[in-house]
């Protein structure tokens, strides 16, 4: 079994987190059988969020009786210290927990630091005194915002999108939080199912001995493939890599990693699948897109106000509206059998 301490909190867990976002689209009786599953075949690194609906509430009830023997990483996205309050009372309710192992400040504009203002730092402090958290960490997908708080020296772990599509910018985040002993917790390590291959995606990640991956599970198909790394993990192989290569060839520029940073649409289109919809055609094959429920989310793209908001919310700097349109252009030609995408 390969682990991987996550730097100086002396965390050290299974190299297979479970990313607990998928579990908040299923019955709460499928997601308390996928985690004690998980947990039962060597699975201990949890990972959840406040705002992922009820995901924390069925992390809960899966965790009873064996929360000692797991570690539970969860997130607020409050503006003020009194709103980082509540939200940990009611993660620590909902988790049915006195402790969050590692508490993370959810993708935040800026560097949360002593003195700011915001009193959000100073409520972490105080928490982690008295002993309601245990570290303090930090999720991004702004380089320079992750950048910051790996230099800040304030922060003990660093959540951020990591996988086989990253740019030596990423990577080089990764040897940043190596040589400052922050735990490095990878997101989107499928990138948001543009990648297809998971074992691919193991073995990209598992050359990194720092490097934690949260895989998004709701399946038990999907956790039985994870669970197959633990005694047999990929290797990184010829093959591989020549499908690595491929992929970044096909995924280079401007692509949608349907993070969701965007939402919610003015006119509500769901943009976290619209924008990328032509890879996912491609990609992702399944008649499932191409539904007359699809076709009329797809259409709502028609109602675009251009007014900017999901652009100027962006992470990756990415143009939107114009890559809403021309997804759908793409789209209406795939459902007329214009174009094929076998």
């Amino acid at each position: 079994m390969t682990e991987v301490t996550l730097g100086k909190t002396g965390i050290t867990v299974n190299k297979n987190g479970f990313g607990a976002l998928p579990i908040q689209r299923i019955s709460k009786e499928d997601a308390v059988f996928l985690i004690r599953k998980a947990y039962e075949n060597g699975i201990n690194f949890f990972d959840t969020a406040r705002s992922y609906s009820d995901s924390e509430e069925k992390l809960g009830e899966a965790l009873k009786g064996i929360r000692d023997q797991v570690y539970i990483a969860t997130k607020t996205p409050a503006q003020t210290g009194e709103d980082l309050w509540k939200d940990l009372e009611t993660s620590l309710e909902k988790l049915q927990t006195d402790h969050i192992d590692i508490y993370q400040f959810h993708n935040p504009a800026f560097c949360p630091k002593p003195g700011d203002g915001t009193g959000l730092y100073e409520a972490m402090l105080e928490a982690k005194a008295q002993g309601k958290i245990r570290h303090i960490g930090i999720t991004n997908h702004r380089l320079a915002v992750a950048k910051e708080a790996i230099q800040s020296g304030l922060y003990e772990t660093l959540q951020f999108p990591f996988c086989y599509l990253a740019t030596e910018k990423d990577v080089e985040l990764v040897t940043m939080c190596k040589e400052a002993g922050m735990g490095f917790i990878a997101m989107k390590a499928l990138s948001g199912g543009l990648i297809t291959n998971s074992a691919a995606a193991y073995a990209y990640l598992a050359q990194y001995d720092n490097v934690l991956p949260i895989w998004g599970v709701q399946r038990k198909n999907e956790l039985d493939e994870f669970l197959s790394y633990i005694s047999c993990p990929p290797e990184m192989t010829p093959e591989i890599g020549e499908l690595i290569e491929n992929d970044r060839k096909m995924l280079s520029g401007e692509f949608c990693r349907g993070c969701g940073y965007c939402m919610p649409c003015p006119v509500g289109i769901e943009i976290n699948n619209c924008a990328r919809m032509s890879l996912m055609l491609r990609r992702a094959p399944s008649q499932a897109w191409l539904t007359p429920q699809w076709q009329e989310k797809m259409k709502m793209i028609e109602n675009c106000l251009h007014c900017g908001k999901c652009k100027s919310k962006c992470p990756y700097g990415l143009d939107t509206p114009s890559l809403l349109e021309r997804n759908y252009e793409d789209y209406k030609q795939v459902v007329a059998g214009k174009v094929s995408v076998q």
